[in-house]
């Protein structure tokens, strides 16, 4: 299956110097955390210098695909770069989400797949949580021209209406991540 080829590369990319000593707390074996809520550390919480987006995602180990999507699109380097950056992070489990057949049509399609990735992005700002609640009914515009709306129902931050922010203000040296429970569509 082509997935299990491109996460394979993601991998290697994540063995060549781009893993994080992020960590990520929650439901994962090694943690002793009582919680079953996901928790994510970025890196530099504990002293350790912070990594950039991309490095913090993939250290997080709950970003396979968004890593591997990543990779296909030719992104990792411009989220690398300075920033800052804001990225709304779909976990694994969104992409699984998808409609069958939707995530490999977008592997397929460069073109496509840097569209909707970019539109997970925010360029030139690193958007905390407290402004992102400020922006109740506004929209922000994405690295690929297109808007995303905020709403907060029932104090949840949401995007487009149906797209939940789980988890806010994991920082990187870059910019911050918003980790969402669904994949953004343009």
């Amino acid at each position: 299956m082509k997935i299990a080829t491109i996460a394979a590369a993601a991998a290697a990319v994540a063995l060549t110097g781009f893993a994080a000593t992020s960590t990520f707390a929650g439901d994962c074996g090694s943690c002793t955390s009582s919680k079953k809520a996901d928790t994510y550390v970025a890196a530099g919480d504990y002293g350790e210098k912070q990594k950039d987006i991309v490095a913090t995602a993939i250290g997080a180990g709950k970003f396979n695909t968004l890593a591997t999507a990543l990779t296909e699109a030719g992104l990792v380097e411009t989220l690398q770069g300075d920033g800052p950056f804001t990225v709304f992070a779909p976990k694994d489990e969104a992409f699984a989400a998808l409609p069958e057949g939707a995530l490999d049509g977008l592997l397929a399609d460069k073109e496509a797949l840097k569209n909707v990735l970019l539109y997970h992005v925010v360029a030139g700002q690193a958007v905390a949580a407290e402004t992102v609640i400020t922006l109740d009914g506004q929209s922000v515009e994405t690295a690929n021209g297109g808007s995303v709306a905020i709403s907060v129902v029932d104090g949840k931050v949401m995007l487009n209406g149906d797209i939940e922010v789980i988890k806010t203000d994991v920082k990187a040296s870059n910019g911050i991540i918003h980790v969402i429970d669904g994949v953004l569509l343009p």
